[in-house]
């Protein structure tokens, strides 16, 4: 509620206050309900506007450029749900764009992901918003999904871990909503994929995440458009009613996802699908028809009136930041953040000596004539042009934060797919940066006209009302912007592969960075080039963090929230086009440890500018479902530098992962200084789902305080299982 809306005595207004007060939230929801009118609790159950103005309006001027209401109740003063899309930032308006999750998972830092959960916050509500669609935490099992840009890495344990850190930052200004539930990580196909897994798979790989989101009080689930185990995830009983409220006694809301998030609206409700996102649609066509017919009934439809109201008031009533007033949007406190978060996720793969020294960190005040090539290097990238694209204001490109960084140098830029003309440039420059990978053409939220138009789909849409012409959907904005999908290749096109192999030919002081979100397999050029930079997606202000980074004002210390393959045949089967597929518990490093196949890097790994000396591993006991540990961290480098130590649990189990990841930690330890690290660690992982719920995979587990997965200078202690 704004302001103004708190200043009017309302119904709901005066539920809150008696909540602040000590009342009973059942008792209040009941009284608020009793309230209403039948009509009134339908418009509960979907968005407040008609559909096809909607999605005219949104095709036309640009998907959330401001809140999206969902039952709204102005005569009882309910605010109703008012959305914002994300994870990038607040889509709503012209918001920072923060670097995608992906590099925020290679941070490892949940801290850091906490107060960007704060500044996102911050802007929504400063916009009007106070429902935030952006903790996205599905798991890629295959590193060509199109959206693996919006996740934060491939393993439950980073996946839950960071998404609650996102929430505990965002309600202290908005309610937050996990996404999307369940088995989504199929883009091309997502409206028509049927995605089947035994409750091993689920339970054990792709339900951690969102369940630890549950325990850390989420406000709402926004389930997925395809169909799990045979039934669309929107009208999912098993998924919605059993696991999330049963199983795990989730309180909140559930949403669809929008337009197509459902196939039938009485089924839906009785299934446990609260709100239909984002318009009226199905249910304002059918489901009054529905009751009147026995479909759903009226205490459907009350269960989950009472689910809506009890997490506004819940929310409403919980310790909230004062409001911010518009000036927090693109704030230079903000972009600050953004800046810290960018530089911080950038993860270095390789940096070899050139002349008996480390090419990087470069040394500013004697470079002289810098390059900088390839056609991403000036071009502003923070993402694809989907649900989740932030407008920023401005975006720093590489180019701009190396001329800002480097006043007194020449910095010149060779944007072609030329490479003559890179290793001309490159050989007569200092050092060349090229800057390679992907845009929103190449991976992204699939948006396709054709797909929308095909007779299944376009079924969900209500007949176009009399009077109101239709619209081109393939000349929209959002049609426009938006390509993306599933990756065709986990290759840079072989246009950049030949600029780097010019480039570090023409001059053997050659730094790679790559754009991307998922894994990028390197080893065509690898060897060609003495550094290699994984640059991501890195928001409005990467170009400087760019900067930041190869000059040394910070470490580098991020840290592969995956691991990158040398092959696509060291992969599961994946085909972007698939109607169906099961998918199990075998992928990315775990897939890799099976079959005794080196990564060509492991999840967890990056170099740092520094050196560290892990020591004094302490192991103790198992308290409920954790542990502790603890390590001495030393930096025995010149630099000041930051390290993570990262916890694995080795077992040996039929048919269940070797190593798998139970905590991380991050520290910052200055040159010559030591510090302590204490590191919690879940005993989740180490469990096997059965019959009875979840039994230990083995009766003890090696634990290792690694700096990677795999680490050969691990120190080791062992737990046991009573």
């Amino acid at each position: 509620m704004s302001k103004k809306t708190e200043a009017k005595v309302t119904e709901f207004s005066s539920a809150v206050d008696r909540l602040r007060g000590g009342a009973v939230l059942g008792d209040e929801v009941e009284s608020l309900l009793s309230a209403f009118t039948p009509d009134e609790k339908l418009s509960l159950l979907d968005g407040d506007q008609d559909f096809w103005p909607g999605m005219a309006d949104m095709l036309t001027n640009g998907y959330n450029v401001r809140p999206i209401v969902m039952g709204a109740i102005d005569r009882l003063g309910v605010p109703g749900l008012r959305f914002s899309d994300g994870p990038r930032g607040a889509v709503v308006g012209d918001s920072t764009a923060f670097p995608v999750s992906m590099a925020r998972g290679a941070t490892w830092d949940i801290d850091l992901e906490e107060r960007i959960g704060v500044a996102i916050g911050r802007e929504l509500r400063a916009q009007g918003a106070n429902f935030f669609g952006g903790i996205c935490i599905n798991l890629p099992r295959h590193p060509a999904w199109g959206r693996a840009q919006e996740t934060y890495g491939d393993d439950p344990i980073i996946l839950g871990e960071l998404g609650a850190a996102l929430l505990r930052g965002m309600r202290r200004n908005a309610m937050g909503v996990v996404k999307h539930y369940a088995l989504n990580s199929m883009e091309n196909a997502r409206f028509s994929v049927d995605v089947t897994a035994d409750d091993a798979t689920l339970h054990e790989v792709y339900l951690p995440h969102f369940r630890r989101l549950v325990e850390e009080g989420v406000h709402g689930v926004m389930t997925s458009y395809n169909s799990v185990n045979g039934e669309w995830a929107g009208q999912n009983e098993q998924l919605m009613e059993g696991i999330l409220r049963e199983e795990w006694g989730f309180e909140g809301v559930t949403v669809s996802d929008f337009i197509f998030g459902l196939r039938d609206a009485a089924l839906s409700l009785r299934a446990g699908l609260d709100v239909e996102e984002p318009f009226r649609q199905q249910r304002a066509l059918h489901l009054k028809d529905d009751l009147d017919a026995g479909r759903a009934s009226w205490e459907h439809v009350d269960r989950a009136a009472r689910r809506i109201l009890a997490t506004q008031l819940a929310f409403y009533a919980s310790p909230l930041d004062d409001e911010p007033g518009e000036d927090v949007v693109f704030s230079a406190e903000h972009r600050a953040l953004a800046r810290e978060a960018a530089a911080r996720a950038m993860v270095l793969l390789k940096n070899e000596s050139v002349e008996d020294v480390p090419l990087l960190p470069l040394d500013g005040p004697a470079l002289s004539t810098v390059a900088v090539i390839g056609r991403l290097a000036d071009l502003p990238n923070t993402g694809d042009k989907g649900s989740s694209n932030v407008r920023s204001p401005q975006v720093a490109t590489a180019v701009d934060g190396l001329r800002a960084a480097l006043p007194d140098a020449r910095i010149e830029f060779a944007g072609d797919d030329d490479p003559a003309a890179a290793a001309e440039l490159a050989a007569r420059s200092d050092v060349a940066i090229v800057v390679v990978g992907y845009t929103a053409e190449d991976e992204g939220e699939f948006l396709d006209a054709t797909t929308m138009a095909t007779p299944e789909v376009a079924a969900v849409f209500p007949p176009l009302p009399e009077g109101v012409p239709a619209f081109d959907l393939a000349a929209s904005t959002v049609m426009g912007e938006a390509a993306g999908g599933d990756r065709a290749s986990l290759r840079l096109r072989l246009a950049d592969v030949e600029i780097i192999k010019a480039s570090a030919a023409a001059n053997p002081r050659t730094v790679v960075v790559i754009v991307t979100a998922g894994a990028v397999i390197t080893e065509e050029w690898r060897e060609s080039v003495p550094a290699v930079v994984v640059g991501w997606y890195s928001g409005s202000e990467g170009g400087h963090a760019l900067a930041d980074v190869l000059l040394g004002h910070v470490d580098a210390s991020g840290r592969l929230p995956y691991s990158i393959p040398t092959s696509e045949d060291h992969l599961p089967y994946f085909d972007r086009d698939a109607t169906a597929i099961t998918y199990d518990r075998w992928h990315g490093q775990r897939l890799l440890d099976r079959d005794g196949i080196p990564a060509a890097f492991p999840l967890g790994f990056g170099l740092s500018y520094t050196e560290f000396l892990v020591t004094d591993f302490e192991l103790g006991a198992v308290v409920g479902e954790s542990f502790q540990a603890s390590v001495t961290v030393t930096n025995v480098g010149l630099r000041d530098g930051r390290h993570v130590i990262q916890l694995y649990g080795v077992t040996e189990a039929h048919d269940f992962p070797a190593r798998v990841l139970l905590g991380f930690a991050p520290v910052v330890v200055k040159a010559g200084e030591s510090a302590q690290v204490t590191v919690t660690g879940s005993t989740r992982p180490l469990m096997r789902w059965s019959a009875a719920g979840f039994v230990p995979a083995a009766d003890e587990a090696t634990i290792e305080a690694a700096s990677f997965s795999g680490d050969p200078c691990a120190l080791h202690g062992r737990l046991e299982f009573s």
